[in-house]
């Protein structure tokens, strides 16, 4: 054996040590001659002795050195693709049922118990049925209202007992109250003003509770298109006087980011999203993270997925700092206002913090 393979299969073992399941030596597998089994290096299977373990790159060499895959780790991905074949059906029935199914009938359709059921759900999903399921009769409340029905008339079509459920915790479902979504935002007033930066045409919006909205783009004009079709009846006006000292402060931070960008916020989104901003928030200045490792953070492990479509629906660039989420390997990933403003904005902050003392 040369010395590159017994260098590469010493970094694999300590992998496999450390049950490290995304191992920077790269995939791959190792296999127990005393069990005949093969494994991946997360495995939570007791360690083998290091002289009774084999490596290999794929599932199809392991297999054709007689070995059989774990029943624990699954390394073939099947049992985890019956997993999400169950949690699927489970989330079709959650879509088209009228109220909120109970965890025991989901289960027994799933054929699981309830206990396992619930743990494969959140692993799938990041939520629990029932948050899922209250996600759904807030997409239909949302949609029925923006079609201009009847407040009664949205919340018992979209599955709500009465109007007191939906208005125990205001603006939990919907980022505002019934009545303001049925009017798009009408009744509300959005102060804007724009401003040319480093990183081009901005847009910031606010409402009295704080800013609701900044973003860049090509030009001002798209911009406002898209504060508009969040809020598609509220009452836009433009106030650079109002606003002048928020432009001052984001242009400024723009110009040298030193610190996280403090400003009054006005954050609309639903319970789980909030909570994913929050953990934006909570990102040190002139770090980065995977979307995995902000949904451990989070106490959702599973949540990846569901994290991401949060990071991509935060509509206050840089004051929530969605930027600092990078893919597993380290490349950028997709970014609301623009991969190149992303790279920009990670290279000043790394800059301004390896300038302090």
């Amino acid at each position: 054996m040369d010395t590159l393979t017994t260098t590469r299969d010493e970094r694999r073992w300590q992998a496999v040590l450390a049950r490290d399941s995304a191992p920077a030596c790269g995939p791959f597998l190792y296999a127990v001659t005393t069990q005949g089994v093969f494994c991946l290096p997360g495995c939570p299977s007791r360690p083998p002795l290091r002289r009774n373990t084999r490596f290999f790159a794929d599932v199809p060499t392991a297999e054709a050195a007689g070995f059989r895959a774990c029943k624990r780790c699954d390394p073939k991905g099947e049992r985890a693709a019956l997993h999400r074949a169950a949690i699927e059906a489970a989330i079709a029935l959650i879509e088209g049922a009228e109220g909120i199914p109970s965890l025991a009938t989901l289960a027994a359709r799933a054929g699981y118990a309830p206990h396992h059921f619930l743990r494969l759900f959140k692993e799938v999903t990041g939520l629990t049925p029932r948050s899922y399921a209250e996600g759904v009769r807030g997409r239909r409340l949302g949609a029925a209202l923006a079609s201009g029905a009847r407040v009664v008339d949205a919340v018992a079509d979209a599955g709500f007992g009465s109007e007191s459920r939906v208005y125990e915790t205001p603006g939990r479902l919907l980022g505002m109250t019934p009545g303001a979504a049925r009017r798009g935002g009408a009744g509300e007033t959005i102060r804007i003003a724009h401003a040319d930066t480093p990183l081009g045409p901005l847009l910031v919006g606010a409402t009295d509770a704080g800013v609701c909205f900044l973003g860049f783009g090509e030009d001002v004009t798209a911009i406002e298109g898209d504060l508009r079709h969040r809020f598609p009846a509220a009452r836009v006006e433009a106030a650079p006087d109002a606003l002048a000292e928020t432009l001052r402060a984001v242009i400024a931070w723009i110009r040298e980011p030193m610190a996280a960008l403090a400003l009054p916020l006005d954050l609309r989104g639903t319970a789980f999203q909030r909570r994913v901003w929050e953990a934006l928030q909570a990102i040190p200045f002139g770090e980065t993270t995977t979307y995995s490792e902000l949904a451990a953070r989070m106490g959702e492990p599973r949540a990846t997925r569901a994290v991401a479509r949060a990071c991509a629906q935060n509509h206050v660039s840089l004051a929530v700092p969605c930027h600092r989420v990078v893919g597993k390997d380290g490349a950028l990933t997709g970014y609301r206002w623009g991969l190149e403003r992303k790279r920009t904005i990670l290279a000043k902050e790394g800059a301004a913090r390896g300038s302090r003392p």
